[in-house]
Order: C-alpha cells, then structure tokens, then sequence
C-alpha cells in the first residue's frame, strides 16, 4: 500500500470513501450513547418509515447480507428494540416490527440530518446534482459489469 498524504488519494472513488467514512464514524459518535451501532439505526429507521418488513426485503432494502442482517436484528431482538415473529403469508419468512421501546427510543434519537447539512450545507445544488448523476451511473456500471460475470 502507498504511503502518502491525503492530497495524492485524488481519485473519486477514495474521496467517495473517504467522505462516507467520515460521515459514517459522526454517526456512530453520535448514536453511542444510545448504545447504538448505524447499521442497527438504519434497522429501526425501516421499520420506523416503512412499518414491519419481512426481513429478506430487509436485506434487500439496505443491500446487507444475509448473515449481517441476522446478527444486527438478533441484537436489536436482544435489545427488546425489534421484534420477530413468523409472517402469516409463509411461516419460513420472519416479519421484524418495532417494539414499544423501540418506538420510544427512536422517537428520543436525534436527528442526524446536521450530518448531511455539516458536509454538503453550503454547496452549490447543481454541484450536488452532478456528484450525485455521476456517482449514480457509476454505481450502475459497476454493479452491471459485476452481474454480468466480467470482472477484467
């Protein structure tokens, strides 16, 4: 690996990485002392937008692996924060809901919408408009090559 300063990660990628780093680890600062991780927050902001969800489209909504998915929701069960029951329309499927502690905790949470404001508050919107066209198609491209089975 290169040893360096930051002004030589110049590639869009490594400040892609970087900046959701950053914002990623504010997060986590922030909801600490709510003895919560921001995986597991995006858990309870599902549930808490979109009602109680089988946890396969879990998954798939917040693109997390299987086994990840599981352990976040065995602790968030473990928290009495989520709960888990069989779904009606096929047994083998879990429906994950909001308990009422998980209700109320998530009412008591701040918001984190400063996070988005602190890095992009004062940027030009057609700026932003272009990072995100750009990030978007490439985003795409890569995902298309990878199902397409080519990776050279």
């Amino acid at each position: 690996m290169h040893e360096g300063n930051d002004t030589e990660h110049t590639t869009v990628g490594a400040w892609a990485k970087r900046c959701y780093f950053a914002g990623r680890a504010l997060m986590d600062a922030t909801l600490r002392p709510y003895d919560l991780g921001s995986t597991q927050w995006y858990v309870l902001w599902h549930l808490a937008t979109f009602g109680p969800t089988v946890q396969r489209d879990l998954g798939r909504a917040l693109e997390l692996e299987r086994a990840t998915l599981s352990g976040i929701v065995a602790t968030l069960v473990r928290k009495d924060l989520v709960s888990q029951a069989a779904n009606e329309k096929d047994q083998r499927q879990r429906l994950l809901t909001l308990t009422p502690s998980g209700q109320k905790l998530w009412q008591d949470l701040p918001d984190l919408s400063f996070i988005h404001e602190t890095a992009f508050g004062d940027m030009d919107d057609a700026d932003l408009a272009t990072t995100i066209r750009v990030l978007q198609a490439a985003t795409e491209r890569l995902q298309e090559r990878l199902r397409t089975g080519d990776p050279e």
